[in-house]
């Protein structure tokens, strides 16, 4: 078979792989089902032995049952009439025959196979010729997909170009629309500029608007593209044009204004009244609500002007049309205002008329301010619009207050008035309506500036006068009896407080400065109150020392001190509240320097001309300012505690005197004694005992003793009698008396000790001193 077979050609294996390929793909992409499956199976087992044909097979069984070897072949495959009969007699003829046989078979065998590889060969062959006409198709195929590629890209080439094309006409046309429209704010002038010229056109037609708008977006580009060509020239011709609106607006407004004017003095005429003289139920009708009506039609383009308000242009046109409007509701009011600011100054006091003067004039601003709202709406906040209506209404007021503030002498009265104008007015009434009422606020507080002035001035009149330079009378003066006609009444009345009367019992001074100083206290600034009130305390503390020394002069040096003590403490508890510093700078200008200047100067030692030395006559005029300051505060502690030391040291003294006097001779005997020693000078009489000395014998000291119980018993309970009717505050009198207390318990101590020291305890007997618990307790009980 290998012998008859040709060597398969370059197509035949391709042809074998490409349809064992394809039988393996279409096996594994077309499985067989389970029951074709098993049918092959099948077919399989029954063609797994094939049987001996019939003619062979009876041949086969003859031979066997004859016992010889015969052999009868016959080849299915040649026919019947092919069919090998032989009888062998020898082993060369059974493998003769055998060849034969075998050679028969193979033959058989083989023709089956070469049938079948011709089949295959043809079946290849056809394969073949498909896959070249496959072959060639797919090239035909590949070209064609080559050529559809050159096409799709000549095509995609075409359609960017046309996009190219499109956008680029479209960016053309963005540019040409572009240009077209900035050249039309350009082109807009002669338009603009025709209209604006021409006599039909006018404030209150209805293309104005629209007009002065385009016209302020032309101004606007121009502006923002100056490297136009000829772009300064435009502005310059658009300006003009604006101008020329602005300014009929600006005499719109005018000639409306006058309008309304015209139409409010026609109504009061009408009602029977004039410009200065028009009942109060007439005027909030007539010359509010008929202007506002009169006026209404100005309302659009006013509104317009203040929504442009933000260009420089028309913040000024808007100003002028604020000030146009404040002339002419001033010519209509101000004789109003004038009229009855005039009424009230003629029937009302200085209080009265500010009250009704400023209540009066809140009441115009605020319907001014509402009319102003109506017309400006977004400029009713700002206070300077409706200034120049507002300033010259109040300043009616406050000429009409000026001449009677300055002839104003009362300090109660002008204390007064700082309260109705800061309290209620400022205070009160401006605050709840701040806004409409805004532009009064400087008028009301220039008043309340020069009521302050005043009132400054004159409470240092009032310090001058009826404090420094008080002169006293007899009757104020006359302590202690005042003091003991004021415990007698208090005493019928039965109360136990004190009653108002004690102000009575007060030195004057004192009295005017505690009155001015609570009066002033929140009237005036803080800095120009605490001027005040160092100057009124320095000045009332030195009056009331004045006073201390004549009542000691009319009385007794005690009644002196306790007057001033009383007095002092009063002042000083009085001003605790206040809560200023006393502490007052003041500087002052020093020209000591300059005479000695002038001396070297005209002596030759220096030149007047000569700017570059010291000596100059800049410098030598130059004078020195020197600051100083004076806390009138510790100026009267100071005073109170001098005066209380110098009373604690005088009821000592009257009181100890004798037992002090003694202490300080022993004292003095002792320090010569020790002297004498260390000179070795001794006298014979300073050499004797203490007690042998002749102010100091057993009797002197008890007579002494005696003299100190005597006014510890006697004169200090009078001492009490008086500190309880100038001081009637327990705790004070405790205060004032421990240190006399303390000052004779110590004087006794002393003297103890001598005579401890000194004297025999018979001698101790008769002198006879107070135990010191018992001196204590003997002077707890005058408290």
């Amino acid at each position: 078979m290998a012998n008859k077979a040709s060597p398969p050609n370059l197509h035949k294996s391709v042809a074998i792989s490409k349809g064992y390929n394809f039988a393996s793909t279409w096996e594994q992409n077309a499985p067989l089902l389970e029951k074709q499956q098993a049918a092959i199976v099948a077919l399989s087992h029954a063609v797994a032995e094939r049987p001996y044909p019939s003619n062979l097979a009876q041949d086969h069984i003859s031979r066997q049952d004859n016992g010889g070897l015969a052999v009868s072949t016959e080849d299915s495959a040649f026919g019947d009439s092919q069919a090998i009969d032989a009888v062998l007699v020898n082993t060369n003829q059974f493998y003769k025959w055998f060849t034969d046989l075998e050679s028969a078979l193979k033959s058989e065998t083989e023709e089956k196979y070469q049938h079948y590889v011709n089949t295959l060969t043809e079946r290849i062959q056809t394969c073949d010729d498909i896959l070249l006409q496959v072959d060639e198709t797919l090239d035909l195929f590949n070209g064609l997909q080559l050529q559809h590629q050159a096409v799709a890209t000549k095509t995609k080439t075409l359609h960017d170009a046309c996009d190219r094309l499109l956008v680029e006409k479209q960016r053309l046309i963005e540019f040409a629309e572009a240009l077209r429209s900035k050249l039309h704010y350009f082109d807009e002038l002669e338009n603009i500029a025709t209209n604006f010229y021409s006599a039909k056109v006018n404030v209150g037609s209805e293309n104005f608007l629209p007009l002065l708008k385009r016209l302020d977006e032309c101004i606007s580009y121009v502006e923002s593209n100056p490297q136009y060509a000829e772009s300064s020239i435009y502005l310059l011709k658009f300006r003009q044009l604006q101008s020329r609106a602005l300014g009929m607006i600006r005499s719109h407004v005018l000639s409306g204004l006058k309008g309304a004017s015209s139409q409010v003095q026609a109504a009061i005429r009408s009602t029977g009244g004039s410009k200065t003289s028009v009942s109060e139920g007439v005027e909030a009708s007539v010359i509010y609500v008929r202007f506002k009506a009169a006026a209404n039609e100005l309302k659009p383009i006013l509104e317009e002007i203040e929504g442009r308000s933000s260009k420089k242009e028309y913040a000024q046109v808007l100003e002028e049309c604020h000030k146009l409007y404040c002339e002419q509701r001033l010519s209509l009011v101000k004789g109003i205002v004038l009229q009855r600011i005039s009424e009230f100054a003629k029937k009302e006091a200085l209080p009265s008329l500010t009250r009704s003067g400023c209540a009066y004039l809140m009441q115009v601003c605020q319907l001014e301010h509402q009319l102003f709202d109506h017309f400006f709406p977004s400029s009713s906040e700002d206070v300077s619009g409706l200034a120049p209506l507002v300033d010259p209404l109040s300043t009616f007021l406050y000429d009409t207050l000026r001449p009677k503030l300055i002839h104003e002498i009362n300090v109660d009265l002008l204390c007064e008035l700082v309260d109705i104008l800061k309290v209620e007015v400022l205070g009160e009434q401006l605050s709840r309506r701040s806004e409409s009422l805004a532009g009064l606020r400087p008028t009301l507080e220039r008043i309340l500036a020069d009521i302050h002035e005043r009132l400054t001035f004159r409470a240092r009149t009032h310090i001058h006068d009826e404090i420094a330079n008080y002169v006293p009378s007899d009757k104020d003066l006359d302590y202690p009896a005042k003091l003991e006609q004021s415990v007698e009444m208090k005493s019928e009345t039965n109360s136990v407080e004190e009653t108002p009367d004690v102000f009575k019992t007060w030195y004057p001074p004192l009295e005017k400065t505690l009155s001015c100083l609570s009066k002033l206290y929140r009237c005036l600034e803080p800095s120009v109150f605490t001027g005040l009130a160092q100057e009124a305390v320095e000045v009332c503390s030195l009056s009331i020392q004045k006073a201390s020394k004549l009542i000691a002069k009319r009385t007794t040096a005690m009644d002196g001190q306790l007057f001033l003590i009383k007095h002092l403490l009063i002042l000083r508890e009085q001003i605790a509240p206040f809560d200023i510093e006393f502490l007052v700078t003041y500087k002052e200008l020093d020209f000591s320097h300059l005479l000695e200047h002038l001396r070297r100067i005209l002596r030759g030692q220096a030149s007047l001309f000569d700017w570059s030395r010291s000596t100059s006559l800049a410098r030598t005029l130059s004078p020195r300012v020197l600051e100083s300051q004076v806390d009138a505060k510790k100026e009267l502690e100071k005073s109170l505690k001098a005066t209380c030391e110098e009373f604690i040291m005088s009821v000592t003294k009257l009181v100890v005197d004798p037992m002090l006097s003694f202490v300080t001779k022993v004292t003095a005997v002792k320090v010569a004694l020790s002297s004498g020693n260390q000179n070795q000078k001794v006298d014979s009489i300073m050499a004797k005992p203490l007690k042998d000395q002749a102010f100091a014998t057993p009797d002197k000291v008890a007579e002494l003793v005696q003299k100190v119980n005597a006014a510890i018993q006697q004169e200090l309970p009078v001492v009490m009698a008086k500190m309880k009717l100038y001081l009637q505050n327990a705790s004070k009198r405790t205060i004032l008396f421990k240190p006399i207390k303390t000052n004779i318990v110590e004087a006794h101590i002393q003297l103890q000790s001598l005579v401890k020291a000194e004297y025999s305890p018979q001698e101790q007997s008769i002198i006879n001193m107070v135990s010191i618990q018992e001196l204590q307790a003997q002077l707890d009980n005058l408290l």
